[in-house]
């Protein structure tokens, strides 16, 4: 976009003076400025448009309208990332450049509270349950907390992260009785790594379930990589000891193999024998978790302000954002003004795994806050701070860091920079959650799906009910909207009905992922097949005129049939394809002709052969593409 260089503004004695343009300047006419190459300047890695207007010197007017133009729809105060500000310069004549140091502000600012060793006191341990779906994972914290969690499962499947504490008041061992364990419970299927391997960077042990029935599984192989990755102390339990086709020592042996040797033989690995169904072995597990928990002494400061993890987020109606957190040092108590992420707020209701109402969490304790401003992150650190003003410049600090709004650099995905179709295909998402750990769960798994030929663009994503604007947002970018555990809303559903918006909602993560899975199979074009049934070389040219061409051939290999297609090659180089008309043997037409024999091919008129040509014979078919 060509711009004069210089205009003219009055100054305050009527006079005329030669300065910057600025964005509220008049731009003098006919004034001739020679082309001059895009000016350069530098901006941090996020910034409002306000700011990226007083920085490069543009109307904020023209810089929204451009982001309008690429499907951003912004304010003065709306925050843009350094990508979409380039695009945008770009387009304005400026050259965009990361400001020296912007990488570090950017960062997420998580601070980590000192914690004073003479201060320490043993905490209880946390410990996180893993492995295969099905297992009996939460069938065991069932048995262990007397309460059935698993019926109100879709599917019998645990979907989202789950915390709960537990007193061990009725066990018979008087050394563990009384004692207290945190049980983090983490979906068991492939689909929930994401989840998974937050689990793991925030437990003290890891009880490793494998149903001995089924043996060690793939998803099992993935928890072990993730238990090693993190360097946790783990205890195998084998389940379903009770089942009369369980083999204990197949199991073993497969533990062994994938690198966990028990230690009956000679290994360091803990293995149990249990039966989550009946209660068998699940007292003599719980001792060696506490067993296992005295040798590493996890301790804490409760007397610090508290820190904490985001296990769990979503919003409810009535109590706005939602987070499960388990608090890893200090105590937070009710009222205590608190940072999470980007979002701040105070602790207004604290309630304990059971929803039970308590005004103060100490060390490996899950606590769900509400009084948050905004919906914290899977992962985010909690911190408590003295005032709230303390809590939101906190916040605001990793906020800056933060990207508000995106736009995808492949703004033409089907042209490349000439205006060349590049045959790719782009498949565009909107994606609601219930849960800010699913939402992450199901992007991670997005981003494991793939396909050559087929972008997936995520156009939008957020938590609670799939509303109007995720519908006009769809109609507008030609998206799928496809949900997790949320309800669309009636006045929604009904613009989706009229403008024919594609709704899908799921209960089960995997179920979802499979579905985006056949879609883009739907999506792919069909592949052309051709199977090679017969060649040879041309001879000679019988005849050629607009009635068409006969040439005469020798099949080399194969068998050739009247109607099959025909590739035409002149030293290598495929010059023409299309239809055998006729097959002649003789002066008799005839409908196959085999190998050895000599024969004249009928050819449309149009068709490019010479004699020495080759050719070989082929039958095209269609073949559905499919995306594992």
């Amino acid at each position: 976009m060509a711009r004069n260089k210089y205009y003219k503004k009055p100054d305050r004695r009527g006079k005329k003076r030669d300065t910057k343009r600025s964005a509220d300047s008049e731009i003098v006419e006919n004034v001739e400025v020679a082309p001059v190459d895009k000016r350069p300047v530098s901006i941090p890695g996020v910034l409002t448009v306000k700011e990226f207007s007083e920085i490069s010197a543009l109307p904020a007017t023209e810089i929204i309208m451009h982001l309008m133009k690429n499907g951003i729809l912004a304010t003065l105060n709306d925050s843009i990332d350094f990508e979409t500000a380039a695009i945008v310069g770009d387009d304005l004549g400026l050259a965009i450049q990361l400001k020296e140091g912007a990488e570090e502000e950017s960062a997420k600012a998580e601070e980590i509270q000192l914690v004073r060793s003479k201060d320490l006191v043993p905490r209880p341990p946390v410990v996180t349950i893993m492995g295969h779906v099905d297992h009996g994972k939460t069938t065991l914290l069932d048995r262990i907390r007397e309460e059935h969690v698993a019926d109100s499962e879709s599917g019998g499947i645990t979907q989202h992260i789950s915390a709960y504490q537990v007193t061990l008041d009725k066990v018979k061992n008087k050394d563990i009785k009384n004692r207290t364990i945190t049980f983090i419970d983490t979906p068991g299927h492939a689909a929930f790594s994401a989840l998974r391997s937050h689990g793991a960077a925030i437990t003290d042990i890891v009880v490793l379930i494998v149903a001995a029935d089924d043996g060690v599984m793939p998803q099992t192989k993935e928890v072990i990589e993730q238990i090693n990755k993190n360097n946790v102390p783990t205890i195998v339990a084998i389940n379903k000891t009770d089942l009369p086709d369980s083999d204990i020592m197949k199991t073993k042996q497969q533990l062994s193999d994938a690198g966990l040797l028990p230690e009956e033989w000679g290994g360091k690995t803990v293995v149990i024998e249990i039966s989550a169904k009946t209660g068998k072995g699940v007292d003599e597990l719980l001792e060696m978790i506490l067993l296992q928990a005295d040798m590493i002494e996890p301790k804490a400061n409760p007397k610090e302000k508290a820190v904490g993890v985001v296990i769990e987020s979503h919003m409810q109606k009535g109590a706005g954002a939602l987070a499960i957190v388990l608090i890893t040092n200090g105590t937070l108590e009710k009222g205590d003004h608190i940072q999470i992420g980007s979002t701040y707020g105070k602790a207004r209701i604290m309630e304990d795994f059971a929803l039970k109402p308590i005004t103060k969490a100490g060390p490996s304790t899950p606590v769900r806050i509400a009084g948050l401003k905004s919906l914290p992150s899977f992962g985010d650190h909690l911190l408590a701070y003295g005032s709230e003003k303390d809590a939101r410049n906190a916040a605001s600090k990793v906020q800056k860091g933060e990207t508000l709004t995106h736009i995808s650099t492949a703004k033409r995905l089907n042209e490349d920079e000439d205006g060349e179709d590049i045959s790719i295909i782009e498949y565009n998402l909107i994606i609601k959650s219930d849960v800010k750990g699913s939402l992450e769960a199901i992007k991670k798994m997005i981003g494991d799906v793939s396909h050559p030929d087929i972008k997936i663009t995520l156009v939008s994503e957020g938590i609670g009910s799939v509303n109007e604007s995720d519908i006009s947002l769809a109609r507008s970018t030609k998206s799928e909207v496809v949900s997790f555990r949320v309800a669309e809303m009636q006045s929604a559903r009904k613009i989706a009905e009229k403008e024919k918006v594609t709704v899908k909602s799921f209960d089960i993560i995997y179920e979802l992922i499979d579905y985006i899975k056949a879609r883009m199979s739907e999506i792919l074009p069909e592949l052309t097949i051709e199977d090679e049934l017969a060649s040879g070389d041309v001879l000679a040219i019988f005849r050629d005129d607009k009635k068409g061409v006969v040439v005469g051939c020798r099949i080399n290999s194969g068998a050739i049939s009247k109607g099959n297609e025909v590739k035409i090659f002149q030293n290598q180089n495929e010059k023409w394809r299309g239809k055998i008309e006729s097959l002649r043997r003789e002066k008799s037409e005839v409908n196959e002709v085999a190998t050895g024999q000599e024969f004249g091919m009928g050819l449309p008129a149009h068709s490019n052969v010479s004699v020495g040509d080759t050719y070989i014979v082929f039958k095209s078919r269609q073949e559905k593409r499919t995306v594992e």
